[in-house]
């Protein structure tokens, strides 16, 4: 089927879905979904987008993926993210590194019966710190055996499929630094859900503690193309590159709900839409879009399946980092705007809150990652015995148009040796410099100029704002004794205290 159309009959179905058949602020206070409501979406087979045309996909063009994430988030945020788990997390990484023996059953499961599949990696101790997991395999014989503790992994409970990461058992019972992955087919058993969470948002995905013993056949093991931390990283990257499909439908959704309600709102005898305040965060929400659209265009231009992004860190991290932010910020916007009536779990804007909260958590904390994109950005500077960071940012392929709008915020020399709050700091003004000039490349494509000339006026506002703190050398520590002489009543002596 043609793509447009293809796409065009997934809108539809969606909107008949979660508008017509029922009523998605209801659906948001339900645990779980249906499989009669999952099913119906099925129908269209969304996940084909995912799959190779071998397989009977559509071929794993980015693009489409992108564009089938996006229609899904318009409606419904939880079911993106369940689109965006299968797909980027199980159907993409047994794309490109499971034997080609275990894919067409997989494939045609996914594709005939409606299957689904996700990712475990987090363990009750180790979330961040993922390389220290502590769920283990053995060989034994043409098998492996998988046992350890998994937690927090989206579709706990539901999905027919699961990729499960391990680090190889030693005889001196220390496990091996590397991380391997294993698929498990829910059939064979060997998982017991422990514990369902009741998690803040996103009512429609299972979360849960899971307790993992599992015979693995050796071919159901991915293979890496060098080392399993490589293919780890590879999958994840890939991962972050396509949050903007996930945020894209969501933001342009709030964005126009937000308008409507502004222009329909009457307050002190006029409309909403016509105060200055309000039309500030309107601005802001267009821009949010803006930028989230160039996240989409460029990974979908620049993000083949056959590329390997393990080295991709900075972009990657920069844009699921970005994108989550303006999702979170958009949505307090929105809710601001909407009043009262919006401070309700079964309506868009307090939905919308709690909802996009969590991508600002899972697959990497947004601190850790801008953490990160400094650290990697000063990496390359050392290299290139470089301190001047606007020096740095005018040469560099992902800020080098972008950087002539910082040639006087930014023309500082910068230490190789910050402290991890000014890590975290440096990393936002990297992360909004990288995402200017994505918008100005967009800008290129004929996208509306008025929106493109508004966001770069944003992000020039926003990265002076970071840069202003982050020029700041007070640093305020923790005060430890903050018992001592911290009560304000004895401040009042001795009028109350010994009266």
């Amino acid at each position: 089927m043609e793509f447009k159309k293809f796409i065009s009959d997934y809108k539809s179905k969606l909107y008949r879905i979660f508008r017509e058949e029922n009523d998605v602020n209801k659906l948001s206070l339900k645990r779980g979904f249906s499989d009669e409501l999952i099913s119906k979406v099925m129908d269209s087979k969304p996940l084909s987008t995912f799959i190779p045309e071998k397989f009977g996909g559509r071929g794993v063009k980015t693009c489409e993926a992108i564009s089938m994430l996006e229609a899904s988030s318009y409606e419904s945020l939880p079911l993106s993210l369940m689109m965006g788990i299968n797909g980027a997390l199980f159907l993409q990484p047994v794309a490109r590194y499971g034997n080609e023996e275990v894919k067409r059953p997989i494939f045609s499961r996914f594709m005939e019966e409606g299957n689904m599949g996700g990712l475990m990696i987090t363990e009750p101790d180790y979330g961040t710190d993922a390389l220290s997991m502590e769920t283990s395999y053995e060989k034994n014989g043409s098998s492996f055996e998988v046992h350890g503790t998994k937690h927090w992994a989206g579709l706990t409970g539901a999905a027919d499929y699961w990729l499960i990461t391990a680090r190889k058992g030693k005889d001196d019972d220390c496990l091996g630094r590397d991380i391997s992955f294993f698929i498990h087919d829910t059939r064979r058993g060997g998982i017991e859900v422990e514990e369902y969470f009741n998690n803040l948002g996103l009512y429609m995905l299972p979360y849960g503690r899971n307790n993992i013993n599992i015979t693995v056949p050796e071919e159901y093991k991915l293979q890496p193309n060098t080392i399993g931390i490589k293919m780890m990283q590879d999958i994840l990257h890939r991962s972050r590159l396509q949050f903007p499909g996930m945020g894209m439908g969501f933001l342009k959704r709030l964005m126009v709900e937000a308008v409507e309600h502004c222009k329909q709102r009457a307050v002190g005898g006029q409309s909403l839409f016509n105060y200055g305040q309000v039309k500030r965060r309107l601005q802001n929400i267009q821009s949010s879009f803006t930028i989230c659209s160039a996240m989409c265009a460029y990974t979908s231009s620049n993000i083949p399946i056959e590329k390997n992004t393990s080295g991709m860190s900075i972009v990657a991290n920069t844009i699921k980092s970005y994108t989550t932010d303006l999702m979170q910020q958009t949505s307090q916007s929105v809710l601001q705007l909407m009043g009262a009536k919006g401070y309700r779990l079964d309506h868009i804007a307090g939905r919308s809150v709690v909802d996009s909260r969590p991508f600002q958590i899972f697959e990497g904390s947004n601190d850790v990652l801008y953490q990160q994109i400094s650290e990697s950005v000063l990496k390359k500077m050392r290299r290139l015995k470089l301190k001047n960071l606007h020096e740095f940012l005018s040469d560099y392929k992902l800020t080098e148009r972008a950087s002539d709008y910082f040639s006087v915020l930014l023309d500082f020399n910068i230490s190789h040796n910050l402290n991890q709050d000014r890590l975290v700091e440096l990393g936002r003004i990297l992360s909004r410099v990288i995402s200017l000039e994505l918008t100005l490349r967009l800008s290129d494509s004929g996208f509306n100029r008025k929106l493109i000339d508004n966001t770069v006026q944003t992000l020039q506002r926003e990265v002076k704002q970071i840069a202003t703190s982050f020029a700041s050398t007070d640093t305020p520590d923790v005060v430890e004794d903050y018992e001592e002489s911290s009560s304000w009543l004895d401040t009042l002596q001795p009028l109350y205290v010994h009266s």
